[in-house]
């Protein structure tokens, strides 16, 4: 199972999810975990949180989303100029069209706003979003 955790800025979102995973215990085999930043300093920062492999960049979001399970990041990777410009619109399309299911963490910054979500903190937001992350690893490691 390919999970791919996609976040630009310093990466503070994605690097806590990643630390959030790792601390949950060992993933079961066959789990990898892909930290893809949209600048350097946001793949450093995942990377050091403990992921398996790391990229920047926009190709390795488009080549790494095609046949990832689940794709974890802000909502803002699905939105064309959002984290301020650093999600091209190739990114948004990838990750948009990817077969992967995506579990997209509400941030009402960058001129979007998420009507329905509940007001919670981030780190409430990266917890139901781990949450969501390993019951599907757990759900699929009983289906093979």
């Amino acid at each position: 199972m390919k999970i791919l955790v996609i976040d630009g800025q310093g990466g503070r979102m994605g690097k806590a999810m990643i630390e959030q995973l790792k601390r949950s215990g060992p993933l079961p085999d066959g789990v990898e975990l892909y930290a893809i930043g949209t600048n350097s300093t946001a793949t450093a920062a995942m990377m050091k949180a403990g992921a398996d492999f790391g990229a920047t960049g926009e190709n390795p979001v488009i080549v790494n989303s095609r046949d990832a399970d689940i794709i974890a990041g802000p909502i803002g990777i699905v939105i064309a100029d959002s984290l301020l410009g650093e999600i091209t619109p190739a990114i948004a399309m990838a990750v948009g069209s990817s077969r992967a299911f995506k579990i997209l963490i509400p941030v009402n910054r960058c001129n979007h706003l998420i009507v329905g979500c509940r007001e919670a903190s981030l780190s409430e937001y990266l917890q139901q979003g781990c949450r969501e992350i390993l019951q599907r690893v757990e759900k699929a490691k009983h289906s093979m």
